[in-house]
């Protein structure tokens, strides 16, 4: 096994990578968590559709099982706001742990970390993020 942490540094660099790695890791039936902050009342509506809501302090946890459909709206958004960070999602973290990973997608898609299990999966995400040299900060453990 080896874990990735990966910081983008490119704040211009498209979400393409973000979707390859999430259509490759994460399979509908998967349990998932989404942490929306408070007032990210859209965000937290909408991830509500698909898990059950608890209210976490400063933020809203959203715990389910990824459907289709939500996995399709994470492989096809592309979020509008971008002043603060260039998202590659709505959500600020978003959580799914299976048999191919522990993964970690936090500060709207910009960092990452991943526990990748497989050899072949360790190739992929390399090969993924070897497309971006100047565009990430990685560390491999």
């Amino acid at each position: 096994m080896k874990q990735f942490a990966i910081q983008m540094i490119d704040l211009c660099v498209s979400s393409e990578w973000w979707k390859k790695i999430m259509g490759h890791f994460v399979r509908v039936g998967d349990s998932f968590e989404i942490r929306c902050w408070k007032e990210e009342t859209a965000e937290t509506e909408e991830a509500s559709l698909y898990g059950t809501a608890i209210d976490d302090k400063n933020e809203v946890s959203i715990k389910g099982f990824v459907t289709k459909e939500l996995l399709a709206e994470w492989l096809a958004e592309e979020p509008a706001d971008k002043s603060i960070y260039n998202k590659m999602t709505k959500y600020f973290t978003i959580h799914v742990e299976n048999e191919l990973c522990d993964i970690w997608s936090e500060h709207y898609g910009t960092e990452m970390v991943i526990d990748v299990r497989s050899d072949t999966d360790v190739e992929f995400l390399e090969q993924v993020m070897g497309q971006y040299p100047e565009s990430f900060s990685i560390g491999i453990f």
